[in-house]
């Protein structure tokens, strides 16, 4: 007989999650923390130093520096607008600022417009609302005359039929011929 014990399929299971787990710990401790970037003024060509975030590339000088984040806008004394370039080489600083302002610009009308609309047909809707309860209120007092006249002249008639004998005093149909 067999005395070695055997393992089943679950407890092989749990060993290799057990194993697995263990090698993603001490993967992670072993990896130490990424090289710091080269300094701007390393790169040479601008296709190099714009895709770093944090570089500026001057054509007038062709050097790659570190963007002055202490200002918006890179001073003149760094480099000129129309020849600085940042994220991309085709595209100089000038023209991004530009581009830029135009597309926040048409955001903030649109913004706007929109606004506008949404406050114009809030305004809208209530004359609606009181064009309806107006109609409303006519039709009700046209019934209400309608009314009237319709009482008006069954009483008119009532009258010409009084008049004429053709309503009795009493209950008995030939009552109009007794009284003659």
């Amino acid at each position: 007989m067999n005395t070695a014990k055997r393992q089943t399929p679950s407890s092989s299971v749990f060993l290799a999650a057990v194993v697995l787990c263990v090698s993603f710990v001490s993967q992670t401790e072993c990896q130490s923390t990424p090289p710091p970037p080269p300094p701007c003024s390393l790169y040479t060509t601008c296709d190099k130093c714009v895709p770093n975030a944090k570089c500026l590339w001057c054509f007038t000088n062709n050097s790659c520096t570190e963007y002055p984040v202490r200002w918006l806008l890179p001073p003149a004394s760094v480099c000129e607008l129309s020849q600085a370039r940042w994220g991309v080489c085709w595209l100089n600083f000038q023209a991004l600022i530009i581009s830029m302002a135009v597309v926040g610009g048409v955001i903030l009308i649109s913004i706007v417009v929109c606004c506008c609309c949404c406050c114009c047909c809030r305004r809208r809707q209530p004359r609606v609302d009181r064009d309806e309860e107006r109609f409303n209120r006519k039709r009700v007092e046209n019934k209400q005359r309608a009314e009237e006249r319709k009482v008006e002249r069954k009483a008119r008639h009532d009258e010409i039929r009084k008049k004429y004998g053709l309503i009795a005093d009493s209950d008995h149909p030939y009552s109009k011929f007794e009284n003659e």
